[in-house]
């Protein structure tokens, strides 16, 4: 098992945690994200053994652990897959366009950079006044996947953490009126690619002291300028609030999205509410009479 290992040598590892602090509560963080991204990946069925993933590097904190950790995997034999590591530039001004690659080679981590201003672009559509995230996201998404596409890859792998996918779910839940989230796996709109999200179960605090903690290159989030009242902002504020006021609320929530129950929302396209039909006193119930959930498709 994976938890056996913790006692192997520093030298034993992977380049990427090669310098890692030796103290108990830093192995215990790694050990910790190990353990949540192996979760994520075997619960969501995420392994195609002999498949190539595109693993997306922002320079953030949230992407450098991803990278980190995969390549754990890959290095003790937990992760049967090839990665290639991709860094799209967007032409942000300003953007520390070498930071990554430096980086990148002086670990041996294959890789890609691909330079599109995507920038220029949103700079010309989006009205003033208006947040460039969407745009940014359709643009920067539809290039990973040609990416993906040209390198043979199977599956495009993101960096949304546990705190990316509760956010997502209040931003629909307050703005878009529906229920619905960032899922750890995903199959793009033609069918030919997976989307995952190996750090469905990982904290955000843990990616942020990890980064820390290893003293990663991280490249600031901000280089579209300041862009202040946005909606994810604005959700992360209240999930902030009610943490601090009852500590652990983030792990329930997200718990809950695992444990939904159907017959007790109001979508009638995924229970069959008409289908329920009422016992009199003393019949048996039959296998019709059960009502049961629609097929979403």
């Amino acid at each position: 098992m994976l938890d056996a290992d913790d006692d192997l040598p520093q030298n034993d590892i992977h380049p990427l945690f090669h310098g890692a602090p030796a103290s108990t509560e830093f192995r215990k963080l790694r050990k910790r994200l190990v353990r949540e991204v192996r979760e994520a990946i075997e619960t969501y069925g995420m392994i195609e053994r002999g498949a190539r993933w595109l693993v997306c590097l922002s320079g953030g904190k949230d992407s450098y652990t991803l990278l980190a950790v995969l390549h754990e995997l890959q290095w003790r034999g937990l992760l049967p897959v090839d990665l290639l590591a991709c860094n799209l530039d967007q032409g942000q001004p300003g953007f520390p366009a070498t930071v990554l690659p430096e980086f990148l080679s002086r670990m041996g981590v294959p890789h890609r950079i691909e330079y599109q201003d995507t920038y220029s672009i949103v700079k010309e559509k989006v009205p003033a006044n208006r947040t460039y995230c969407a745009l940014c996201s359709r643009l920067r998404r539809g290039n990973l996947y040609r990416i993906a596409r040209e390198e043979g890859c199977s599956a495009v792998v993101l960096g949304h953490h546990r705190d990316d996918i509760l956010e997502t779910f209040f931003m629909n839940l307050f703005h878009g009126g529906r229920l619905a989230t960032m899922p750890p796996k995903l199959l793009n709109e033609d069918g030919d690619l997976f989307v995952y999200r190996p750090l469905a179960f990982v904290a955000e605090a843990d990616c942020e002291k990890f980064a820390r903690a290893m003293n990663y290159p991280i490249i600031p989030c901000d280089l579209c300028g300041s862009q202040d009242g946005l909606q994810r902002q604005q959700v992360k504020q209240i999930l902030d609030g009610w943490e601090a006021r009852s500590p652990g609320r983030r792990q329930v929530m997200f718990r809950a999205l695992m444990n939904t129950r159907p017959s007790h929302l109001l979508d009638t396209g995924l229970f069959d509410f008409a289908g329920l039909v009422r016992q009199a006193p003393g019949d048996v119930p039959t296998a019709p009479e059960i009502p049961l959930l629609k097929d979403p498709h």
